[in-house]
């Protein structure tokens, strides 16, 4: 069980006076629970909130939904995530979760904007050693939370048996492939772009690279109807079309959310979904999936990067 501390303790750690903690928990969203009459707070979520700096971030835009029954989330578009959402409005009825597939950068900036509660996101940087940082930053004054969803990995979908004996990027110019692409704004079509100029293929002599599609399903979907001979799609897509894949790279996918409301009652809800079996359980069903970091604050607490 999570280490609780008193109103006292708290006050101690804190070094306020214990009336200012009551007016943290009504006023700031100090994370917190009550059992028999008494304030108990979780040291772990207490040492987040403070790690977050959530306590009125200066700068910091504001959610513009403020209705406690519904959970908005927009960004990249994921088969695990649709799956996650599904899970946590049957077991939390009580909540509806609408999803906007907006891309990465869509997510990043609706986020900005406080028409969402959290973004998803798998922007690979210049440095290609991180993901998310430097594109939040450019879209929101103050670096929301994030908070890991999943690994995934990245690659072509290919038709089965893989006829056209594709084995690199630069097969795709060599054996003049027609391909499908991904929507302008996604981490796809990011990561797709520079695969494609470090196998010195020019997008331009592409046939197909401007027909792009929404989701990563539908690129297998085209794929499998004989409309397109590849395009960039996650694992998991190949493994339920029944395709081939040709791996690529594992990438971080993550969740973000402004400091402000990292401890709203419906995202907790849904960050702690994440290292439930029933989640982990929906994982297992699929191919392309490392849950290792699933639930885990990449920062700012932990700020430690990760290999991809």
């Amino acid at each position: 069980m999570a280490q609780l501390l008193s109103t006292k303790e708290l006050a101690q750690l804190l070094g306020i006076h214990e009336k200012k903690v009551y007016k943290l928990i009504t006023e700031q969203r100090m994370p917190a629970t009550k059992v028999t009459g008494k304030w108990l707070f979780p040291k772990h979520l207490v040492e987040q909130w403070i790690a977050a700096n959530t306590i009125n971030h200066p700068g910091e835009a504001s959610c513009l939904i403020d209705t406690p029954s519904l959970l908005v989330v927009a960004g990249s578009n994921d088969i695990l995530l649709d799956r996650a959402m599904a899970l946590f409005m049957k077991h939390h009825p009580e909540i509806t979760v609408v999803f906007g597939n907006l891309g990465s950068m869509g997510g990043l900036r609706a986020l900005g904007r406080g028409v969402c509660h959290m973004a998803s996101s798998h922007l690979v940087q210049e440095d290609e050693a991180e993901y998310n940082f430097s594109f939040a930053a450019k879209e929101m004054e103050n670096m929301p939370a994030v908070v890991n969803f999943c690994f995934r990995e990245q690659g072509l979908v290919l038709p089965k048996g893989n006829p056209k004996t594709v084995a690199g990027m630069a097969d795709l110019a060599r054996k003049k492939l027609t391909i499908v692409n991904r929507a302008h704004g996604t981490g796809t079509r990011l990561w797709f772009d520079r695969k494609l100029k470090e196998a010195g293929v020019s997008p331009g002599t592409l046939k197909g690279y401007d027909h792009d599609v929404q989701r990563h399903l539908d690129v297998g979907l085209e794929v499998l109807s004989g409309r397109a001979d590849t395009g960039p799609a996650i694992r998991a897509v190949a493994q339920l079309l029944d395709l081939d894949f040709l791996p690529m790279h594992w990438e971080r996918f993550d969740l973000l959310i402004p400091r402000s409301l990292f401890f709203d009652k419906k995202i907790q809800a849904f960050l702690s979904m994440l290292t439930d079996p029933a989640f982990t359980g929906l994982a297992e069903t699929l191919a392309g999936y490392d849950l290792s970091k699933s639930g885990k604050m990449v920062y700012p607490q932990d700020q430690k990067k990760e290999s991809a």
